[in-house]
């Protein structure tokens, strides 16, 4: 039963190809011990939701899924629109 849980709300532009990026991973969890979610609100709002036993899988979790959200906001930026 997770006992740790953050949200993270991001208001971004791209948010709909940010949550397409990290949709691949969130179905390959490779922690048992926590759990993430991810999920649009309207189109301009990304939430990452992460749930973990202990602080230490809370932290692992975040830190590979705050770093995804970043490289895929920062690739966002260097994409050109024709």
């Amino acid at each position: 039963m997770p006992q740790h849980e953050a949200i993270f709300r991001f208001s971004t532009g791209h948010a709909e190809q940010i949550y397409r990026a990290l949709v691949p991973e969130l179905s390959d969890e490779v922690n048992p011990r926590s759990i993430t979610r991810c999920r649009l609100e309207g189109t301009t709002t990304l939430v990452l939701q992460v749930e973990a036993e202990d602080t230490a899988a809370l932290r692992a979790a975040l830190n590979m899924f705050l770093r995804l959200v970043n490289v895929a906001d920062e690739v966002q930026g260097l994409v050109k629109k024709p």
